[in-house]
């Protein structure tokens, strides 16, 4: 991958985030950084009671994610393509959803002043789906955490997403619609995805690949 040392994948719940990571890390022989969101202690609450739980799991995210982040100064990623599940900005666009007015202050004076020491990626990668095929992805991983997350709360949710990448400009962006693809389950709709990544990129570009049959 010429002068990429560090990929961000991003994109709402359900959109195979971790699956394209995960194939892309072993095609590309790239170090693989996934966000463990199994580890946060107050997420299943958070599903049943959002407005109770919300700061506890935003703020456990946005420790474990910094966490995360000051350990891949530790890579040395001039000589190892680094590949990530998601980007650090993430965390900030969860908690302008999940937050009052009160928490998100609190939230922001904390996130601000992590921001600073965090690393850009050199691409990111946002998969967009309309937000039933992301209903349809989560029902079919069925983890039990997620039983109860609302139609409307992924819609809001992609909304935000979509209405952020607009306006994004800091690093170099693909986007990616994944309505018609399936590059987890069909080798050539991955190729597909690999051979654009793989051209280069000067700001956003985007790509609406074809199903393979």
């Amino acid at each position: 991958m010429r002068n990429l040392n560090y990929i961000a994948i991003e994109g709402p719940i359900g959109v195979g985030k971790t699956s394209l990571a995960k194939l892309l890390s072993k095609r590309l022989s790239a170090k693989l950084i996934l966000e463990k969101f199994e580890d946060n202690p107050f997420l299943s609450e958070f599903y049943d009671d959002p407005a109770r739980f919300a700061f506890q799991t935003q703020l456990f995210f946005l420790l474990q994610r910094y966490q995360q982040q000051q350990d891949i100064r530790q890579v040395d990623m001039f000589h190892n393509l680094l590949i990530s599940d998601y980007m650090f900005i993430k965390d900030r666009l969860f908690a302008s959803l999940n937050l009052d007015d009160k928490e998100m202050n609190l939230y922001d004076s904390i996130a601000t002043m992590m921001e600073r020491n965090v690393i850009n990626p050199d691409l990111i990668i946002y998969l967009q789906a309309d937000t039933s095929t992301l209903m349809k992805n989560i029902d079919k991983r069925a983890r039990d955490f997620e039983n109860n997350i609302s139609y409307d709360y992924i819609n809001a949710l992609n909304e935000i997403y979509t209405e952020y990448f607009f306006r994004y400009n800091d690093t170099p962006l693909v986007i990616i619609n994944t309505n018609n693809i399936d590059f987890v389950n069909n080798a050539d709709d991955l190729d597909q995805v690999i051979e654009y990544i793989r051209q280069p990129v000067s700001g956003t570009k985007f790509f609406n690949p074809s199903a393979s049959i």
